[in-house]
């Protein structure tokens, strides 16, 4: 990794840190419920949102009520953003009369977008009409990660208090997440990225005349308009050429803004963030890279606030922080290195010279490789799935990278509230191991870490690589799921271990050299997100419900302090060692057996 590849990495760290700490103290005023102060002219609309909902703001909830509540709001979004793809082709703010989508789609898009993932399996530019985009995909960006902010600080509550049976009110926490924290700072986000160039409008699409004719295949279609499928059983290509370019419009900023905050990822064009109507200019860039993180980091220092030791919040931190800069420096390092074989080809001077510039197939050409390689820890590491490069084209160690920074559980940063409540998961389980070690009833923040606990802990770390591994193995075993492949071998294992870590980890970035808009992938990528999101978010909030109803022990010589170096390298091996031992094999099959074979020359 190169001086200015860590020159960057230190830049972008310092203003993160500098950004999340003030952010941290509001988040905290505004989810106790004290007065948010500069927004305070918000409040009359959240009391006229509480009366005319019947919401009683007063009143809170059992863990139980708070998981129904929850399981019904994300379940009637998805009713909603699953309506509006099939009726779009009749409803307004559908200029180029896009028709409806299809229902396996459609199916998919609505799971992927309440679960926060926003896997996409379709052009979003030639598939979503305005209205779709706004009122489905953008509003469920705000409603998602809203919602993972409520379990996060539903947890803290259970860390907090003592000898109480409530958790908190599950519409107050959404309702106040929303206002007071993404609104405001997605709508200041939006107007930056419109002066910087990120377009927002509702204008039909535009045609520019071209130079040069375009080369190009497309599927042949039969007579009612349908791709043929060959005995491949891929589409039949046929060539074509034209003069003409259409240029996409839309409001895209409002939904860059939310998709980056609320570490949504998805698009609102098929390129994502490497489109220039996206990502317009380096600085748009760094904005984005930096929100992504913004939230997940600020709310580290948030709990640390609300359970009264913010050297508690700073040790969570500390440990993302270092497991992010590592996969940075080797996601880095191995792009910066790129592959031996282009300099072995001998064909020409240009095969040493991309070997010299390192492994640029796939990358955002505007930024280069250090910042693209930065670009796509920061995704992986953050479940948004808003990429600036092709991951299929990565090398074979950065591919792995992003890979397993998702199959760790997303939790380096993760997403809105899911990357801390994984944590903090993971660290119930790290005093458990420690407990273990001296002989000791483990206790985490004063609570007692006792069966049940460690029961919903369980069930929380299995999940999603039981889904996973069991949705690979279905995949590579059946014909519907090998027709999707573009690349045999190793690498072809490869993208469909991705995708199905990537949709149960609610991530939403693809290798891309899958075929997923299939009904099979379209089916199965959905199991995996909605089990993946909601099989892991009632465990959790069954463990603050435990945690609230217990008293706070006092501290002793004996109590593990959890705020000191040595906690965050139990914490780090813990999420390591559980990552390791789930997927290393699966990882074998691909990543590390096309490394080999890159180094052995094949």
């Amino acid at each position: 990794m190169s001086t200015p590849a860590f020159l960057q990495l230190g830049l972008f760290l310092l203003v993160l840190l500098a950004l999340a700490w003030p952010l941290s103290s509001y988040i905290t005023r505004v989810m106790q419920g004290e007065n948010p102060g500069v927004l305070r002219f918000v409040a009359p609309l959240e009391r006229g949102v509480y009366r005319l909902a019947g919401i009683r703001p007063d009143e809170d909830m059992g863990w139980r009520g708070y998981a129904v509540a929850l399981l019904l709001f994300n379940l009637l979004g998805a009713l909603v953003v699953y309506g509006l793809q099939r009726l779009q082709g009749i409803l307004p703010l559908n200029p180029q009369a896009l028709a409806g989508v299809a229902p396996d789609s459609s199916f998919n898009t609505a799971i992927s977008f309440i679960t926060n993932t926003n896997w996409q399996g379709y052009g979003g530019e030639t598939t979503m009409s305005y209205l779709t985009q706004m009122l489905g995909l953008t509003v469920q960006n705000f409603l998602s990660a809203a919602t993972g902010a409520a379990v996060v600080i539903a947890l803290i509550r259970g860390f907090a208090r003592h000898n109480s049976a409530r958790i908190g009110n599950f519409w107050v926490d959404v309702s106040r997440f929303t206002l007071y924290i993404l609104l405001p700072l997605s709508l200041v986000l939006a107007l930056v990225f419109t002066q910087q160039g990120v377009i927002q409008n509702l204008l039909p699409y535009q045609t520019a005349h071209t130079v040069e004719v375009t080369q190009f295949q497309q599927p042949k279609l039969d007579a009612k308009g349908s791709p043929l499928i060959g005995k491949d059983g891929k589409p039949v290509m046929v060539d074509s050429q034209t003069r003409q370019q259409t240029l996409p419009m839309g409001p895209v900023a409002s939904q860059e803004a939310i998709k980056m905050l609320g570490t949504n990822g998805g698009g609102f064009f098929n390129a994502n963030s490497a489109h220039p109507f996206e990502n317009p200019t380096p600085l748009s860039n760094l904005l984005q890279e930096l929100a992504i993180f913004l939230i997940p980091a600020a709310l580290c220092l948030v709990f640390g606030r609300m359970v009264g030791d913010r050297r508690q919040g700073w040790a969570i931190l500390a440990a993302m922080l270092l497991m992010f800069a590592t996969a940075v420096v080797v996601e880095t390092g191995a792009e910066q290195a790129g592959i031996p074989q282009l300099s072995a080809m001998g064909v020409d001077q240009q095969a040493s010279s991309m070997q010299a510039g390192g492994n640029m197939e796939g990358k955002e050409s505007r930024f280069g490789i250090i910042d693209t390689s930065l670009f796509t820890v920061i995704t992986t590491a953050a479940s948004c799935g808003g990429v600036v490069a092709m991951h299929d084209s990565l090398t074979p160690v950065g591919g792995l990278v992003p890979t397993f920074l998702m199959q760790l559980g997303e939790v380096v940063f993760g997403g809105v509230g899911s990357g801390l409540y994984g944590m903090l998961v993971f660290a119930i389980l790290a005093v458990f191991i420690a407990g273990l070690m001296v002989g000791r009833t483990p206790e985490y923040l004063g609570k007692k870490i006792e069966t049940y606990e460690m029961k919903m802990t369980a069930i929380t770390i299995l999940v999603t690589p039981i889904l996973v591994l069991v949705l690979t193995a279905i995949a590579v075993s059946l014909d519907a799921g090998k027709a999707g492949i573009a690349n045999p071998g190793a690498h072809g294992f490869s993208e469909i271990l991705y995708a199905f870590t990537s949709a149960a980890n609610n991530n939403g970035s693809a290798f891309a050299g899958l075929s997923a808009n299939t009904p099979f992938y379209n089916i199965m990528t959905a199991i995996a997100m909605f089990f993946g999101r909601f099989l892991m978010i009632v465990p959790i909030l069954a463990i603050a419900g435990s945690l609230s109803a217990k008293k706070r022990l006092a501290v002793t010589s004996g109590t593990l302090p959890t705020h000191g170096p040595l906690f965050v390298v139990l914490l780090i091996g813990t999420v390591l060692l559980v990552g390791a031992l789930n997927y290393v094999p699966a990882l074998a099959l691909g990543p590390v057996v096309e490394h080999l074979q890159m180094v052995s020359g094949h």
